[in-house]
């Protein structure tokens, strides 16, 4: 899809040396997308991050290098199998299958995570080398999150493809895999914050079951989305005045052309203000959440990113 607010004269992809990975950090990038071993992927992510922040290291992001776009992405393991969201188990905390089924669609969305942000690095030329290394930093943090409930999860006797799960946060991504403005409004902006509304009353409801040792990852990826999604609207902000473009119509116009979920409360304003949202969008959430509750044949409901 090509967005209204596309900047002009986009460069086309272009094939490039299976072997160049070495010699460009987004090329590395792609590979680790592309492996399907979830574990491995973890590992190859959190090693190039590293070497991406060793001193002694020239940047190697290629930022003019436009890439072909390969088939089979994301790389992910047979399983968990795919479904509709609408048929997945309710996630209950009262019970230990209940935590599990939790943890595993936690661990799921970490994991989505993780492709979500290889697939800045790799996908988008001609941003700054900071644009970059800003996603790789998200891509190691969200490897680390999903290392995490991997191990969690382990600790209940499951492991990572045990439950079905969706495939909702990689389809917005190929949604707007040819403007990065979009990927910066919508996957950050809208998928990724609607964690900062959930995530307190899942570690709540946890931390009552009794589930401490879960509530404290729950406490590590909170600490961290807030910072994730302060650079996603960090970018969408500098690629707004870079084109011209008021951030706030901007952002509810793409959100309107490439149909993001709806946003609904409660909302968790003090972690989306330290993420860097304005008093006008947190007002706008607030209204649209407001006139939708108030819609007839609506009744109030919880909304969260579970």
């Amino acid at each position: 899809m090509n967005s209204v607010f596309s900047a002009a004269g986009a460069s086309a992809d272009v094939p490039t040396p299976a072997d160049a990975s070495s010699a460009c950090w987004r090329l590395a990038a792609l590979d680790a997308l592309r492996e399907r071993d979830p574990a491995i992927k973890a590992d190859a992510v959190r090693a190039l991050h590293a070497q991406s922040q060793a001193q002694a290291v020239a940047p190697r992001w290629q930022a003019q290098l436009a890439i072909a776009t390969p088939a089979g992405l994301p790389g992910r393991p047979d399983q968990p199998p795919l479904v509709e969201p609408r048929e997945l188990q309710r996630r209950s905390t009262s019970t230990p299958q209940g935590r599990v089924v939790l943890l595993h669609a936690l661990a799921h969305i970490e994991f989505n995570a993780i492709n979500l942000a290889l697939d800045a690095v790799w996908r988008f030329p001609a941003m700054p080398d900071a644009f970059y290394a800003d996603w790789l930093k998200v891509a190691d943090e969200e490897a680390y999150h999903f290392s995490l409930l991997r191990a969690r999860l382990a600790d209940y006797g499951h492991a990572y493809g045990d439950f079905p799960a969706h495939n909702g946060l990689w389809e917005m991504c190929e949604r707007t895999s040819a403007d990065v403005l979009a990927r910066m409004a919508l996957v950050p902006r809208v998928l990724e914050a609607r964690g900062l509304d959930a995530s307190p009353p899942i570690r709540a409801r946890l931390k009552q079951a009794g589930d401490h040792e879960s509530a404290a990852i729950l406490d590590i990826i909170l600490r961290d989305e807030v910072g994730h999604v302060r650079i996603g609207n960090h970018w969408f902000r500098y690629l707004c005045e870079s084109r011209g473009l008021d951030p706030h119509a901007a952002w509810l116009a793409l959100a309107e052309q490439y149909h993001a979920p709806r946003m609904r409360g409660p909302f968790n304003f003090e972690a989306r203000r330290s993420a860097g949202f304005d008093e006008a969008e947190l007002d706008t959430l607030a209204a649209q959440d407001a006139a939708e509750q108030a819609a007839p044949g609506k009744s109030p409901g919880r909304h969260s990113n579970e």
